[in-house]
């Protein structure tokens, strides 16, 4: 029998994971699985859900449906429930079951990047924003060995993410951007471009600086972190990872990551 996954969201057309997932099945010579996309609403998840038949495995899941497949979740992972958030949706016998693989691209980018565990246990991370994607940053960081961890919000830390802190005991700090082993953005759109005034001066040697965005490359944030000597890593990297974990889920194979990241970079080059 065939198996099925797709993304769904909306928009939906820009998402890079069919070329991710696509990548790894024919990595993994998985001829007999597909992958496509769906732009599926606010409060369309659960009757798209009831219309897929068995053949349907798992779904990638992003904004503006990740609540609704927090509440269409018969079961949760650990993570999920930490962070109140589903970006998985994999097919079990008993329903489907959610899980949040947000956190995992998060920390595996930051590692590939060199980031020091001991900088981020020792240090003061910040992350731009405090909404859903903030509070997998922080289960990252926090996972990393954080104890502290500030934010730059418009006006104050959302009352999620303090409870998410709360419960893991790190501390909410005032933010220190050109001292941080480590600065997270998840403000998305061209708002974060706003706060690039932050890096306007020389950075701490070795600071990482995670922006979620797909083409964070080309951003006037990251002019301003590459001219206070900062490194900047893209979006791709983490939508990378979180995608291999999903693969993991779904299919039961370990992933192809060195294929997939050569197929991510290279349409992010493209385009």
């Amino acid at each position: 029998m065939s198996a099925r996954a797709a993304v769904l969201g909306k928009p939906i057309d820009h998402s890079l994971s069919p070329l991710l997932h696509q990548a790894a099945y024919a990595e993994l010579g998985l001829t007999d699985w597909t992958y496509e996309r769906f732009e599926v609403g606010e409060g369309e998840l659960a009757p798209f859900l009831s219309g897929r038949d068995a053949t349907w495995r798992g779904f990638s899941v992003t904004m503006p449906v990740k609540g609704d497949a927090y509440a269409a979740a018969a079961t949760r992972s650990p993570l999920a429930e930490r962070t109140g958030a589903v970006n998985t949706l994999v097919r079990t016998s008993g329903g489907w079951a959610g899980d949040n693989t947000d956190v995992y691209g998060v920390r595996q980018a930051l590692l590939d990047a060199g980031l020091d565990p001991a900088a981020v246990r020792d240090g003061l991370p910040v992350i731009l924003g405090s909404g859903a994607t903030a509070r997998s940053a922080l289960a990252a960081l926090t996972d990393l060995g954080a104890t502290r961890v500030a934010f730059v919000v418009r006006d104050r830390v959302r009352p999620g993410t303090q409870a998410q802190a709360a419960a893991d005991g790190v501390s909410i700090d005032g933010p220190d951007v050109p001292g941080a082993p480590v600065v997270i953005n998840t403000v998305p759109g061209t708002a974060a471009d706003d706060l690039a005034e932050l890096w306007q001066v020389p950075v701490r040697a070795g600071q990482v600086v995670l922006d979620v965005r797909y083409a964070a490359d080309r951003t006037p944030l990251a002019a301003a972190v590459a001219a206070a000597g900062g490194h900047l890593v893209g979006g791709i990297e983490m939508l990378v990872h979180q995608a291999a974990q999903q693969v993991r889920l779904m299919t039961g194979h370990e992933a192809p990551v060195d294929a997939m990241q050569a197929a991510g970079r290279a349409a992010m080059a493209a385009r």
